[in-house]
């Protein structure tokens, strides 16, 4: 009898356990759980995507390799940006294209692409050598006060000492020798010892003392 008593009681609990809070507290574990599983499905949807992007750049670099059709290799990447726009795989994509048509002096159309790059990429290095390829191709326009400007656009600490070292080659252009001088110094001071590019950066600044 007193077992029964004790299961009775402990029903009892339960079900007032269940009224008072067990509801809720149901509520929030099935809200966990789809948050964690729409979060795994999430991040195999990137994953996929990814690749994807990864497969449709390597088909474009091939390409590029062995085709001279200028409009089929700019339809392909016009695809490549629709579909993975926010994809490492694209970014270079567009800086690859950018590249070519720098080469082929169409600054405008370079211009256009890295500008695409920069709305669509959040990836720090990725940012940081599209604003530096940006301002180079405006400097060989001379654009001056535009390439500037780019240069001013927020990037990580770690690649500012290449923002620097691009600025100072705008104001030698400009003729504003003084000035580059004091940005190749600054750029100096935060490049690190083994980096590649220090030997031309002290170049550089040699020149100008």
């Amino acid at each position: 009898m007193a077992a029964h008593l004790d299961d009775q009681q402990e029903l009892e609990n339960f079900k007032y356990f269940w009224r008072s809070k067990g509801r809720w507290l149901f509520v929030v574990l099935l809200l966990a759980s789809l948050v964690y599983l729409g979060w795994v499905l999430y991040q195999g949807h990137i994953k996929t995507k990814n690749e994807e992007a990864a497969t449709a750049l390597a088909g474009l670099v091939e390409k590029a390799k062995t085709s001279q059709d200028k409009q089929s290799l700019q339809a392909d990447l016009s695809i490549l940006q629709q579909n993975y726009p926010e994809s490492i795989s694209s970014a270079q994509a567009t800086m690859m294209v950018a590249a070519d048509l720098f080469d082929q002096g169409q600054y405008e159309a370079a211009e256009k692409q890295l500008n695409w790059v920069l709305q669509n990429q959040q990836i720090p290095f990725v940012r940081a050598l599209a604003i530096q390829r940006l301002a180079t191709v405006q400097l060989q326009q001379k654009k001056y006060d535009a390439a500037l400007a780019t240069l001013q656009m927020p990037v990580d600490a770690a690649f500012e000492a290449l923002i620097l070292e691009t600025q100072g080659d705008v104001l030698y252009a400009q003729g504003k020798n003084k000035e580059a001088l004091a940005v190749y110094e600054q750029a100096l001071a935060k490049t690190v010892q083994d980096a590649p590019g220090l030997q031309l950066l002290q170049l550089k600044a040699d020149e100008l003392r």
